[in-house]
C-alpha cells in the first residue's frame, strides 16, 4: 500500500518503537540511511542497522531480528518482489519500503496491512488496476470450497486483501498458467509490468523531504540528498530530463538553506559547510587529480577523443594546445596549477570543447566547501564512496566496506573520504585501460540481438570487476566507446552483456546487461527476464541475488553464446 502522509503514516508510527534498517549496498541507499539516522538520533528512536547485499542477506537478516522487532525499514530493496511470499513473516510484522527499483510488485501495492510503500505515486509506476489482476476467492467457485463462510458475502463488497489471501500470481509462472482465471489480457498485463527493470525517484530525496516536513532538515541532510541524486546520474540510472528536473528541486532547497543561514554565518567558522549550485566540468575528480589524467580517464572525454587510438592521443594534444595550456601545468595536481590558469579554466575548456564536438562538457551539479580548505563536487563524493563500498582489500568484509563508505559521507571523516578518492582514481584508470584493451583486441562480439564481452581470468584488475557497480560502470563505458568506434550501424543499436569471474574456485561469473546506448532512452532494462530464461534453457545454476535484476551470478556454462537469443530477440527486436 502506498503511504499518503509519510509523516503521519510512517514517522509517527515508528517514533516510539524499535526499528530495523535493512540497507542495500548502493550510494543512494547509504545517503538515505544517513538522513534517517540523523532523524532517529534527533528524536531518540532506537534502531538497528543491517547492511544487506542481496535477497539471501535480506532473508537471513529478517530471520535473525523478527523475534525482537516488529518494524522493518527497507531502503532500496524489497519493492520489486512479493515480500510476504519471500519472507513468510508473522501477521504483526510491518515493512516500510523506500525503494528506487521499478517495477513495484503488484502484491505489495495492494497489501494494506503489512506492506507500506514510501514511494511517490506521481511516478510513472504503470501499476494495473486491482480488478485487472486480482480475483476474490468467492468469485472462483470450486477453487474456494473451504471458504464457504466468506464466500457468502455480497459480490459487491470488496474483502480486505489479507483476510482472504487473494491469489494473483504469487508465483508469476503459476498465474500465467491459469488462463481460465481472469481475462485473456491478464498475462499480457503482468508480463508488460514485470519484463523490465528501471530506476525512479531516489530514496535519499524521499527521506530528505520527510526531514523537511518535520522541519528538521539540515545542510548535511540536503548534501546527502544531492549525493543520492548524483549517484543515479553518474551510474546512468535515470534520464537526463529526470536529472535536470530533480536538480531544479534541489537547487530550491539549497537557496532556502543559504538564505536561512545568511545572518547566522556572517563570520564564517573554520568548520562551516557551504553548498553551492555549479555549472561544472564533466571531468571526473579533476580537482583532486591532474587535469590531464582526469581528461584521459573520464568517460565523456575519453570516448569523445577515442583515446585508445593514436589519432585520439594526437587529438588530445591538439586540444590542450588549442586551450593554450602548458603540458607542465595540466600534468601536475589541480591544486598546484597557477592561479591565473585556474581562474578561467572552465570557460577556456568549454570554448575549446565546442570546437571538438564536446558541447556537453559542462553539467549542472552541486559543490560543497567544508571549512576553507576542502571542496568537493557531488560526483566526487559518489565515486569515492562507491570505491570504498566495493573495495577489493582482502581483510575487509562486506560489512566493513559498508561502514567505511557510510563514514566517508560525514564531514568529520575527511581522511576517509580522501582515501576513497584515491581508490576511485585506481578504479577509473582500470576501467579506461580495460576499455582500451577490449576495443583494440576486438573482445566485443556480436551475438545476434546483443553484444557480448567476457573478461577472462588473468585480465589486469579483473578482481575489481567482480563487484556489480564497478562492472556496470565498465559496461556502460565500454558500450559508449564501442558505439563511437565501430563502423557497423546495426551494432550501434544493440545492448551489451558483459561477464567477469566472480569466484574462480567455484567456477562462477558475474553477468551484467545494459540497454542500447541512446540519449533518448527511457533506461528500461529487459535483461532480468532474459537471464532467467537463459538459466532455464542451459540448465545452469544461477543465483538471482542482486536487487538490480540486470545483474546475475551464474556458472561458467551460463555463458553459452546461444543462451540469450530466443528471449532477447523477442524483447529487443520488437
Amino acid at each position: 500500500m502506498f503511504i499518503a502522509d509519510i509523516r503521519k503514516d510512517f514517522y509517527e508510527v515508528v517514533a516510539n518503537q524499535r526499528v530495523v534498517l535493512l540497507v542495500a549496498p548502493d550510494i543512494d541507499a547509504l545517503c538515505a540511511c544517513k538522513i534517517l539516522q540523523a532523524l532517529f538520533h534527533c528524536d531518540q528512536i532506537q534502531y538497528t542497522l543491517v547492511p544487506v547485499t542481496g535477497w539471501q542477506d535480506l532473508g537471513t537478516a529478517f530471520l535473525e531480528h523478527k523475534e525482537q522487532f516488529r518494524y522493518f525499514v527497507l531502503i532500496n530493496c524489497g519493492a520489486n518482489v512479493d515480500l510476504l511470499e519471500m519472507l513468510q513473516p508473522d501477521d504483526d510484522s510491518i515493512f516500510f519500503i523506500c525503494d528506487t527499483h521499478r517495477p513495484v510488485d503488484v502484491v505489495n501495492v495492494y497489501n494494506d496491512t503489512q506492506i507500506k510503500l514510501l514511494i511517490k505515486q506521481d511516478d510513472d509506476l504503470g501499476v494495473p488496476s486491482y480488478d485487472d489482476i486480482f480475483r476474490d476467492e468467492d468469485e472462483e467457485g470450486e477453487d474456494s470450497g473451504n471458504e464457504s463462510d466468506e464466500g457468502s458475502e455480497p459480490s459487491g463488497k470488496r474483502r480486505r486483501f489479507d483476510e482472504v489471501r487473494i491469489k494473483p500470481s504469487r508465483s508469476k509462472r503459476e498465474w500465467e498458467a491459469r488462463s481460465n482465471i481472469g481475462t485473456l489480457m491478464l498475462p499480457e498485463i503482468l508480463n508488460e509490468l514485470l519484463n523490465f527493470h528501471l530506476f525512479s525517484c531516489q530514496a535519499a530525496m524521499m527521506f530528505f523531504e520527510l526531514a523537511w516536513v518535520l522541519t528538521k532538515d539540515t545542510k548535511d541532510m540536503l548534501w546527502w540528498a544531492i549525493i543520492g541524486l548524483t549517484d543515479q546520474w553518474v551510474h546512468d540510472k535515470i534520464t537526463n530530463m529526470k536529472y535536470v528536473t530533480d536538480i531544479a528541486t534541489m537547487q530550491r532547497h539549497v537557496s532556502r538553506h543559504n538564505h536561512r543561514n545568511e545572518d547566522e554565518e556572517n563570520s564564517l567558522s573554520i568548520d562551516c559547510m557551504r553548498i553551492s549550485f555549479e555549472y561544472d566540468l564533466r571531468l571526473t575528480l579533476y580537482q583532486h587529480w591532474s587535469l590531464y589524467e582526469s581528461i584521459c580517464n573520464s568517460c565523456y572525454t575519453s570516448c569523445s577523443f577515442k583515446l585508445w587510438t593514436l589519432n585520439g592521443q594526437k587529438k588530445l594534444q591538439e586540444f590542450l594546445a588549442d586551450m593554450g595550456l602548458p603540458l607542465k601545468q595540466v600534468r601536475q595536481k589541480f591544486n598546484s596549477m597557477d592561479m591565473s590558469i585556474k581562474e578561467n579554466l572552465r570557460d577556456v575548456i568549454e570554448e575549446s570543447s565546442n570546437k571538438y564536438g564536446m558541447k556537453d562538457i559542462r553539467i549542472q551539479t552541486f559543490g560543497v566547501h567544508f571549512g576553507f580548505k576542502n571542496r568537493f563536487l557531488a560526483s566526487d563524493m559518489v565515486h569515492a564512496t562507491a570505491a570504498l563500498l566495493e573495495s577489493a582489500e582482502k581483510d575487509d568484509s562486506e560489512t566493513d566496506t559498508f561502514i567505511k563508505a557510510l563514514d566517508a559521507l560525514s564531514r568529520s571523516n575527511i581522511d576517509r573520504l580522501h582515501s576513497g578518492i584515491e581508490l576511485a582514481k585506481k578504479k577509473l584508470i582500470a576501467i579506461q585501460q580495460t576499455v582500451a584493451s577490449c576495443i583494440c583486441t576486438n573482445l566485443i562480439l556480436s551475438q545476434g540481438p546483443f553484444l557480448y564481452c567476457y573478461l577472462m581470468e588473468g585480465t589486469p584488475d579483473v578482481k575489481l570487476f567482480s563487484k556489480p557497480m564497478a562492472l556496470t560502470l565498465l559496461c556502460k563505458y565500454l558500450l559508449k566507446a564501442f558505439v563511437l568506434s565501430t563502423r557497423n550501424k546495426r551494432c550501434k543499436l544493440l545492448p551489451l552483456v558483459i561477464a567477469a569471474p566472480k569466484d574462480v574456485e567455484k567456477g562462477t561469473v558475474i553477468v551484467v546487461g545494459i540497454p542500447p546506448e541512446s540519449e533518448t532512452s527511457d533506461k528500461k532494462n529487459f535483461f532480468g527476464r532474459a537471464f532467467e530464461k537463459a538459466a532455464e534453457s542451459t540448465s545452469s545454476r544461477t543465483l538471482h541475488d542482486h536487487f538490480d535484476t540486470s545483474t546475475n551470478n551464474a556458472e561458467n556454462r551460463f555463458l553459452d553464446g546461444k543462451l540469450f537469443l530466443k528471449y532477447t530477440e523477442r524483447e529487443h527486436c520488437e
